[in-house]
């Protein structure tokens, strides 16, 4: 699994990318031409102190590692926590992971 960690890739997942969104995320989607996906992982400051945005970071994270043989190969996905977010399961981000995975059509049932 590889990330996206620069401002600059970031800031062309959200332009360039179709973005789709539920309860608690927001997932932007754009090819990247390689033969495999960049995640990158986005909570704000608003969302909570920094336990809190790690600990959203680390369940998003958990749950695309584990599901990533559903996803298709190419794109770069940023994903943009919710202040909703706070405090759920990680069943629930990870439901709200492959849902938003289902909205993009990257990601099998």
């Amino acid at each position: 699994m590889e990330s996206l960690k620069k401002n600059r890739e970031f800031q062309e997942v959200y332009k360039q990318g179709k973005s789709y969104a539920n309860k608690y995320l927001v997932m932007y989607v754009k090819k990247n031409g390689f033969e495999k996906n960049r995640i990158g992982i986005s909570v704000s400051k608003k969302v909570g102190n920094s336990v809190v945005r790690h600990r959203i970071t680390r369940l998003v994270r958990e749950s695309y590692r584990l599901n990533e043989e559903k996803f298709t190969k190419g794109f770069d996905l940023a994903v943009v926590s919710r202040t909703a977010a706070k405090g759920k399961s990680y069943y629930e981000m990870e439901s709200a992971l492959l849902h938003l995975g289902r909205m993009h059509g990257i990601c099998k049932k």
